[in-house]
């Protein structure tokens, strides 16, 4: 893992809060902040504001977004499942 320069931090902490903000609207902030946390080299604070940031930056952007994309994909693939339940006879799309 790297070291990030300040301005590069700056601007990480920057657009990680506004990701996990954008998630809160979505999620709600509670799983928000919480799925947030679970990323190693992020420290987020109760109101999803990202207070610091360990290793490379980029890395921990990605497992960010792939913690989300994730959680979106069960999301989805939960409401899909209960739709789909009112019509057994329509062949279901994986």
């Amino acid at each position: 893992m790297g070291k990030i320069n300040m301005d590069e931090k700056t601007r990480y902490v920057a657009i990680i809060s506004e990701i996990i903000a954008r998630q809160s609207i979505i999620l709600g902030p509670d799983i928000a902040v919480l799925k947030a946390r679970s990323v190693v080299g992020l420290t987020v604070n109760d109101k999803g504001v990202v207070t610091d940031i360990k290793g490379d930056g980029n890395v921990v952007l990605q497992q960010l977004v792939n913690t989300y994309v994730e959680l979106s994909g069960m999301i989805v693939k939960n409401a899909l499942g209960s739709i789909f339940e009112k019509y057994p006879d329509i062949n279901k799309v994986n």
